[in-house]
């Protein structure tokens, strides 16, 4: 990569601890960008001091330099050493404890609480021009030591290394630096330095006692004062924004921080995008994108931030396989799902965003993935007239032993683990599950509809006629899995033509569909969303009914609350006239999501459904960014009220 000439003053002297790195990208994607609007948007994204690097909260890199430097906490009694900081679940009994506090979308300011042993530190940072500001403060003096270490990132290339500040090389006032060609940049600190040979690292670097608050700089020298008076107007100026949302700020600010925080850069590829959270990128080797994880991420990026929105949009779309759909996962070395896709939302919430910018190009550049994905459906899922979940019997990247099985297909509902398709078969000649699913062929009859304006306004004609056709097709189908008796869809088996009794909130989605007459809508609303014996309680709503055997195993898809769930009911009841239940679900979906936030700025990926914990499973993830949908339904239902 080519780095752009820096506007730092070069620094007399020689580097000390010289470091070159050479750049290397052997975990890169094939993606195909159509449009010049996209990858000037990956470049305007890509610029400036932010939290880019995964690995770590307390990580800032200059991009597109890759120039990094990276907080470490030393405890010098016994050695305890800590580089890689995350926001975890105390389940995952890491050492750290991070609370994440205000912060921007694009880095220009930062700021978090971190436990450490029994120490506390805030840690609050801001972009100044091209200089990125520190300021650590520890809550009490703490018998720790601050590292603040120099590194190149993504394998960038440049160099790194150390100097002594004055020419006489006096110990205990050391500079760190970076070269690029001939320019040079400096990173200072606010007090003296403090020696320490038994430190572990190896990368050039300074260290600090924590007894008081330190500032940590690059560029000209800067006094602590300085510094924190300037972050203090950072902080002012970002307090503001949030207070545009009135009495929702918290919701903006649950969305907008966990959203933020799990922004990241993928070096290999040269873009940025939102992960579900840093440490499942850690578990896959550098980055994992899911489908409808990453379409739900950009929808809400959408409502603060139309760049993100639209980069998470096309990176997850151009994640399209050689098959033609949208993988379930997307990772680095070439790792993909070949053998499944997931729910299909994608059109859906494009469209939308559509709607707010009206940007042509946007459409331009996804509509043919899409559309492509759309057929695949078809051509590749459909039983007997109806849609199933499957997966197909190809080689994969990761060579997975649950391809091409009834493990598998439930992979692709995006529903793991739901009680739903316990006991259902594996169909081995169509790839499906024998069932007909209520919540896939809802979702792709919206799709078609999505897919059928956004032809409309791309003046393909052809395709608006095939895909009206396709959505009455699935619709009527659809409509078919009514039981009057019941009153409610149900999925239907494909090998013996038996309902099947057992309840999700996927059985709400014909509503999203608008497959669902007025009068079918109320009987659902009233005698299962209100039926406290299946889906409501004091948190809504569970991902099986309350009365299913699975409920009790509070596991995952057996019983917890998810926010895509309530995110895909809530889109689906707006389309009706039932404003009790509306009312209901948006009130106790952010009420949900606030007792967590508000605790310690967790987020989670699931909750239970009985006492509202998300902290109470090994499993739970505690800054998962579609868990935020929750908070996000408080916004849409403001933005659009009943009635308007």
């Amino acid at each position: 990569m080519k780095l752009n000439h820096l506007l730092y003053r070069a620094a007399p002297g020689a580097l000390l601890g010289l470091a070159c790195i050479v750049s290397v990208h052997g975990q890169s994607v094939t993606r195909s960008i159509r449009t010049p609007e996209y990858r000037a948007l990956q470049e305007r994204l890509s610029k400036g001091w932010n939290t880019w690097y995964n690995n770590s909260l307390l990580s800032w890199v200059l991009l597109p330099q890759g120039f990094s430097i990276n907080l470490c906490l030393d405890h010098y009694d016994d050695g305890d050493y800590l580089r890689d900081v995350y926001k975890s679940s105390p389940t995952q009994r890491r050492p750290e404890t991070v609370v994440p506090g205000l912060r921007s979308d694009d880095g220009s300011y930062t700021s978090l609480r971190i436990s450490f042993r029994d120490d506390e530190f805030t840690v609050e940072s801001g972009m100044d021009g091209g200089d990125e500001l520190i300021l650590v403060t520890p809550l009490k003096p703490a018998r720790q030591m601050l590292v603040v270490e120099a590194g190149i990132q993504y394998g960038f290339n440049g160099q790194v290394g150390t100097e002594d500040a004055d020419a006489a090389g006096s110990p205990g006032d050391r500079k760190l630096l970076y070269r690029s060609g001939g320019a040079v940049l400096e990173i200072g600190s606010s007090e003296p330095q403090s020696p320490n040979a038994y430190v572990v690292s190896s990368a050039p670097h300074f260290c600090i006692m924590l007894n008081k608050p330190v500032a940590i700089y690059t560029g000209r020298h800067r006094s602590l004062e300085e510094i924190r008076t300037f972050l203090d107007t950072r902080r002012q100026a970002e307090e503001l924004r949030g207070q545009a949302f009135g009495k929702l700020n918290d919701c903006f600010r649950a969305m907008q921080t966990i959203l933020s925080w799990n922004t990241v850069y993928d070096g290999a590829n040269n873009r940025v995008i939102t992960p579900v959270s840093r440490l499942w990128n850690r578990g896959w080797g550098g980055f994992v994108l899911f489908d409808w994880d990453t379409y739900f991420a950009g929808y809400m990026c959408s409502y603060f931030n139309k760049d993100l929105a639209y980069a998470n949009m096309v990176e997850i779309t151009k994640a399209i396989s050689a098959q033609g759909f949208i993988p379930n996962y997307q990772g680095p070395f070439g790792n993909y799902s070949w053998d499944r896709s997931e729910p299909p939302v994608g059109a859906i919430l494009i469209l939308d965003i559509y709607k707010r910018y009206r940007e042509k190009w946007f459409l331009e550049e996804v509509y043919d993935e899409l559309l492509s994905w759309n057929r695949w459906w078809a051509k590749h899922r459909s039983i007997k007239g109806y849609l199933a979940w499957g997966s197909d019997n190809v080689p994969d990247s990761l060579r997975m032993n649950d391809k091409f099985s009834i493990v598998a297909a439930r992979l692709e509902s995006g529903l793991d683990n739901s009680p739903m398709y316990d006991s259902i078969p594996f169909n081995e000649t169509t790839h499906t599950m024998e069932l007909a699913d209520v919540g896939l062929m809802s979702l792709y009859v919206a799709d078609c509809h999505a897919l059928e304006e956004m032809a409309q306004v791309l003046g393909r004609k052809a395709d608006v006629k095939e895909l009206r056709e396709r959505a009455e097709k699935y619709g009527k189908s659809l409509a078919g899995l009514w039981d009057g008796e019941k009153g409610i869809f149900l999925n239907r088996r494909t090998d013996t033509d038996q309902e099947s009794y057992r309840l999700s909130p996927t059985l709400f989605y014909p509503l999203l569909a608008k497959v669902a007459t007025q009068a079918q809508a109320e009987r659902m609303m009233k005698e299962h969303y209100f039926n406290s014996k299946e889906f409501y309680g004091d948190y809504v709503m569970p991902s099986i009914s309350r009365n299913d055997p699975g409920f009790h195993d509070n596991d995952y898809w057996r019983g917890r609350i998810w926010g895509p769930m309530n995110f895909l009911v809530y889109l689906g009841i707006r389309n009706y006239r039932l404003p009790e239940a509306r009312a209901d679900l948006v009130k106790k979906s952010n009420d949900l999501l606030m007792k967590s936030w508000k605790k310690n700025g967790s987020i989670f990926e699931n909750y239970n459904s009985v006492t509202g914990q998300g902290d109470d499973v090994n499993s739970a993830d505690a800054f998962y960014h579609w868990g935020a949908l929750l908070s996000f339904l408080s916004i849409l239902d403001a933005e659009d009220p009943p009635g308007k």
